[in-house]
């Protein structure tokens, strides 16, 4: 019995061990991965990475609608079945987070429409190329120069301004007129390169549907939104046949994503701010579903008459927003922002609904998040991922480009499953295992010890001797 002691001792003390050591390689790997990259294709550097927007994709888009050539490419890839995205989940702000990795009070764009009170500028989407809005940060584009890349971006926003006094090597200004087809020709040419000019090593493509469909129609409407998504998987079908014609599909990894999702709103769902507060007491920024106010005089007298407003919205001081939203911390968040529950929209007056879908919501919320699917060399075949965040996907580019990123909130722990060749530890899992089992050694080991104690009549007696008052219970 004592040889089985012992072994459940040598077993625990060489698990302990184990661990010790494993943690340290781990991490070790861990670090030496970020730092030093991974070149898949040897001397001549990493391969291309296309990465491309589908403004407004819904997760839930892959399954409630059918979509066979996106199909085709995620099961040649990694699926990651939603993407948590940056607060507020608008277009702008979402889409310079996916190429600085950064949330919105870090990069400034943090909505599609702000004022800034150093400069009394205002921001629209109509008036967006001041350099002053985007140079808190610094895209994917822009960095990749640094490390002798050349980089192109068809009409991503804050792609046709100059940041930090620079562009990418190529890129187009948005044009609503031009084709998906003709935007990824272009894309191309600049991927390909040409006899005078080697091709670029990161492109970035904005392509507006399923998000125009989905504010006109609601992604409620499946007869629409079929329609419309049905034409966006047609594309995805073209853009895998232009990278086989070009020489580059398996030469190539391709991200796949979208900027926020969509969610059905009604007539019947309006919150009118003139019920609440008179006009003349502030300034209204921005409108839906997150209103930004400017108190015209009394901050807290203004918000005291907002904060019972209604009872589908929330109103927040700036310095009251919750830490989670990663949204306080900027001087163009205004001082009293208010935000609507899902579904429902702000208006100042009025019985008429803006759109019948929208964005912009908590971004907790499923019917905000997008998708993402990535293919290629240097990815994983037949994965599937339950949930990453979107600033997760600049430090896996950056990765995939082997090469050094700026400073961001984003982590490549939770994107390295995705990543072919790359050992995938599950952490938590593996210590909760560990655990368990050292337990259960311990337990054991004690039993046993407890077992072949041996145990006589005096043991128990002594609760009823009263010849020792001194002697303890237990020797």
């Amino acid at each position: 019995m004592y040889i089985i002691i012992n072994l459940l001792l040598q077993i625990k003390i060489s698990l302990l061990s184990w661990i010790s050591s494993s943690m340290v390689a781990l991490s070790f790997y861990f670090v030496f991965s970020v730092l030093s990259g991974t070149d898949e294709a040897g001397s001549t550097g990493p391969p291309p990475l296309l990465l491309v927007s589908f403004d407004g994709f819904r997760a839930d888009y892959l399954k409630r609608f059918p979509m066979p050539n996106l199909k085709n490419l995620y099961t040649q890839g990694v699926l990651v079945e939603q993407m948590t995205n940056v607060f507020i989940t608008k277009t702008f702000p979402n889409h310079y987070s996916l190429v600085t990795g950064l949330y919105a009070e870090s990069h400034g764009i943090i909505a599609s429409n702000m004022y800034d009170p150093d400069t009394k500028k205002h921001f629209r989407v109509s008036n967006n190329t001041d350099p002053l809005w985007w140079n808190e940060a610094e895209p994917l584009w822009i960095t990749a120069l640094d490390a002798e890349y050349k980089t192109a971006a068809m009409m991503w926003p804050g792609s046709d301004v100059l940041i930090h006094n620079r562009t990418a090597t190529h890129y187009l200004p948005y044009n609503s007129n031009m084709t998906f087809r003709e935007r990824m020709g272009n894309v191309t040419k600049w991927l390909t390169g040409d006899g005078n000019e080697e091709g670029v090593k990161f492109a970035a493509l904005y392509w507006e549907q399923p998000d125009s469909s989905g504010h006109k129609y609601g992604p409620e409407n499946t007869t629409m939104m079929g329609q419309t998504l049905k034409q966006v998987d047609d594309d995805i079908g073209l853009l895998m046949s232009q990278l086989k014609v070009a020489g580059l599909w398996g030469q190539i990894n391709v991200i796949i994503t979208s900027d926020h999702g969509m969610t059905q709103c009604s007539p019947d769902r309006l919150i009118r701010l003139d019920k609440c507060l008179d006009p003349d007491n502030y300034t209204l920024v921005d409108v839906t579903p997150v209103a930004a106010l400017i108190p015209k005089q009394d901050k807290t007298a203004v918000f005291n008459l907002l904060k019972d407003c209604h009872l589908h919205m929330t109103a927040y001081l700036k310095e009251d927003i919750p830490e989670r939203l990663h949204y306080r911390n900027n001087r163009r968040v205004q001082p009293i922002i208010l935000i609507a529950d899902e579904g429902w929209t702000i208006v100042q007056n009025g019985n008429v609904l803006p759109r019948l879908g929208d964005h912009g919501y908590d971004n907790s919320l499923p019917s905000m998040h997008p998708f993402l699917v990535a293919v290629g060399p240097s990815f994983r075949q037949g994965q599937r991922i339950s949930s990453i965040e979107s600033v997760d996907v600049y430090p896996l580019m950056c990765h995939l480009l082997a090469m050094n990123g700026k400073p961001n909130n984003g982590t490549l722990s939770r994107t390295r499953c995705m990543l072919a060749g790359e050992k995938c530890w599950d952490v938590p899992l593996v210590i909760g295992l560990v655990v368990g089992v050292l337990l259960l050694l311990t337990t054991v080991t004690c039993e046993f010890l407890g077992w072949r104690r041996p145990r006589s009549i005096q043991d128990f007696q002594r609760l009823n001797e009263d010849e020792d008052d001194d002697d303890p219970l237990l020797e």
